[in-house]
């Protein structure tokens, strides 16, 4: 299912998170929740929820709630989880080891496939106790050639980040969730999404400073 491209940006943010919450629903064996329960649960206003459930038309009834298990698998086909998407990791440091032992597949149909790192790094020949393979990054456009892959999750420095995006473009990746603390500059057609984990800390900081 293709989102419309009329619908905010913060709408489409909070998709996975609704898909999250009506999954809890169900494992909970809750068949209807009101716009407030689902707020609640988000922690947002339930005028921002029947908002953003306006876009996609009618979901619910007035009075009746929403169908939890509808819901659910509306909010998987959205977000294409009915099937398992592999996602290629490029950068074994720190934060791309602790993301190889991330279990994706436990919450979602989603799985590291493939993981990349410099030719010389001790890891590349190797792989994961899950069995994920470690290449050199020499070898990425072939690697990403023979798979379905189409997104990528890049943990290098900064200083390789836009070299390395431009790589994973030509081997064929529409869409990158970056960690490094750079904007790239690539093609419109692929789609970035940025992780600054700086930036989060010191906006937490703020308002905790704030509340003192």
């Amino acid at each position: 299912m293709v989102i419309d491209k009329s619908i905010p940006n913060a709408t489409a943010k909070r998709l996975s998170l609704y898909y999250r919450i009506f999954k809890r629903f169900y494992a909970d064996n809750v068949e209807k929740a009101s716009s407030k329960q689902i707020a609640d649960a988000m922690g947002i206003d339930s005028a921002t929820v029947r908002r953003d459930f306006s876009y996609f038309g009618e979901l619910g009834r007035r009075g009746f709630g929403y169908d939890v298990t509808k819901l659910m698998n509306f909010f998987a086909d959205i977000l294409n989880d009915h099937s398992t998407t592999n996602v290629a990791l490029v950068g074994c440091g720190n934060i791309g080891r602790a993301l190889l032992h991330y279990r994706f597949h436990d919450r979602n149909k989603m799985q590291i496939a493939l993981a990349f790192d410099r030719d010389d790094n001790e890891l590349v020949g190797t792989k994961t106790s899950d069995g994920i393979p470690i290449y050199g990054i020499s070898a990425v456009h072939d690697q990403i050639q023979k798979t379905d892959i189409k997104t990528a999750i890049l943990t290098v420095p900064s200083t390789q980040a836009q070299e390395v995006a431009e790589l994973l473009v030509a081997a064929g990746i529409k869409g990158i969730l970056s960690f490094a603390p750079v904007r790239l500059s690539l093609p419109k057609s692929v789609i970035v999404q940025y992780v600054d984990l700086t930036s989060e800390l010191q906006t937490l900081l703020y308002f905790m400073n704030q509340t003192d």
